[in-house]
């Protein structure tokens, strides 16, 4: 009996010992869980800055591509009429400085 006393206890220290390991495991992985799910909601949010920083720069990547190709597009016009504008200052200048403007209607 006393042999069956002491497996008992003796059972009964491993078992108790065993519930107390078992514990400070839950315990630790529940620490982990919870710095891992921070973690994941800390990734999440940087994931969405990420995308939204993206958006933005592609809709500025397009509103530069519409810019610049409206210059492209006009560039030739645009410098057509600068010359002619430049054209007319010189005649305006010529006629106020007092230059006969007959001579501009040949020339041009």
């Amino acid at each position: 009996e006393e042999d069956a006393q002491k497996a008992y206890e003796d059972f009964v220290k491993e078992t108790n010992a065993s519930i107390g390991a078992k514990s400070k495991d839950i315990v630790n992985k529940s620490e982990e869980k919870a710095k891992a799910e921070g973690d994941l909601v800390e990734t999440r949010g940087a994931k969405e800055a990420a995308l939204l920083e993206l958006e933005q720069l592609s809709n500025y990547n397009a509103e530069l591509h519409q810019s610049c190709d409206f210059v492209l597009k006009n560039f030739d016009l645009r410098q057509t009429a600068r010359d002619e504008e430049v054209e007319a200052l010189k005649q305006a200048k010529a006629i106020l400085s007092g230059a006969k403007f007959e001579e501009f209607l040949q020339s041009a």
